[in-house]
């Protein structure tokens, strides 16, 4: 018997974001990826899959985090969902980032 999961448009799009997410904090580094998890989840009760809706959430973790050093990490999240980024709640989360 063979189990098909269909998965939503939505759903798709949030685990697209969370892992170009998690690729660009890896690239700092393991311990960034945890630091910015755990703030999500202290500050904001939130999850990384949870920053496609509250992409707020992220951008405000980053900046307290990592101040001027956040704008760099921003640029690595959008290399990463570039090619990914004509769905308009990517393209919004993108926006909203970068503010």
């Amino acid at each position: 018997m063979e189990i098909v999961f269909e998965a939503t448009d939505s759903q798709i799009k949030k685990a697209l974001v969370t892992i170009c997410v998690e690729e660009a904090l890896l690239q700092i580094g393991k311990p960034v990826l945890n630091e910015v998890e755990r703030a999500l989840y202290s500050e904001f009760e939130c999850f990384l899959p949870d920053c496609l809706d509250h992409p707020e959430y992220l951008k405000q973790v980053l900046e307290n985090l990592y101040g001027q050093a956040s704008l760099n990490i921003i640029k690595s999240i959008h290399k990463h969902l570039d090619e990914y980024s004509s769905p308009e709640p990517i393209q919004q989360f993108l926006t909203i980032i970068s503010k």
